[in-house]
């Protein structure tokens, strides 16, 4: 790592996402298909093709990815008890985009009584993304 340069980007969002995935170069690479992602800042992944860390901007707010690490004290652990809401104008094209991607719809999308169009997706990481919109008329 000493030909590297670690960029030190911007963090944007007043609340940042920091997932644990296995296989975090490749999360990166989805999640710029499926979320419209732009890569930030990667560190090269080490001899075992982990990465530390990934960052990328999604729908303007920062979200950082790593690899696994047991021996540093981070085991492999299934995503549960959250998700990742993205607000945005139009709904039905993110969850469309995301689903065309690869991520498997486990709610549909549909106007709720709160006032918002609302869906949820599982990407192939595990991680649910809630859509969340202005609803459909």
């Amino acid at each position: 790592m000493s030909d590297y340069t670690y960029p030190n980007p911007p963090v944007k969002g007043g609340a940042v996402v920091y997932l644990s995935v296995d296989g975090a170069v490749k999360a990166a690479e989805f999640y710029q298909k499926a979320f419209a992602a732009e890569l930030a800042a990667l560190v090269p992944p080490d001899d075992k093709g982990r990465t530390m860390h990934a960052h990328v901007y999604v729908n303007g707010a920062s979200v950082m990815i790593s690899d696994f690490y047991p021996e540093h004290g981070h085991p492999p652990v299934a995503p549960a008890g959250f998700s990742v809401m993205l607000k945005v104008n139009d709904a039905d094209a993110w969850y469309k985009r995301a689903v065309d991607a690869g991520c498997t719809a486990i709610m549909p999308l549909e106007n709720m009584f709160w006032g918002d169009r609302y869906g949820q997706l599982k990407d192939p990481f595990g991680v649910i993304w809630a859509i969340n919109g202005p609803l459909l008329k």
